[in-house]
């Protein structure tokens, strides 16, 4: 999966509302962004490791590092992200 830039839009209206709160609109999307990574991936570490552990036919080691841990689940054939979730409970 190669990097993915975001750009974000705020026309002069809603960019006059942030400023009424915030002091950085940039540095706040930033945080918002890293907040979101932080809690995604530890929902997805617990997740699979509760998964991996209870599945029987697993027996390898669960990596320890973010990157060889997210390569190893999502090259599952159980894996599924969300929009695959959604559309197979949608049938």
């Amino acid at each position: 999966m190669a990097t993915l830039t975001i750009t974000v839009t705020i026309d002069d209206t809603e960019q006059a509302t942030l400023l009424n709160d915030l002091t950085d609109i940039n540095q706040w999307v930033q945080d918002a962004v890293t907040g979101k990574k932080n809690n995604t991936w530890k929902r997805m570490q617990q997740e699979w490791t509760t998964k991996l552990m209870n599945d029987e036919s697993f027996t390898d080691a669960i990596p320890s590092n973010k990157a060889d841990f997210v390569t190893l689940v999502t090259a599952r054939a159980d894996y599924k992200t969300r929009t695959e979730r959604d559309a197979s409970e949608a049938i």
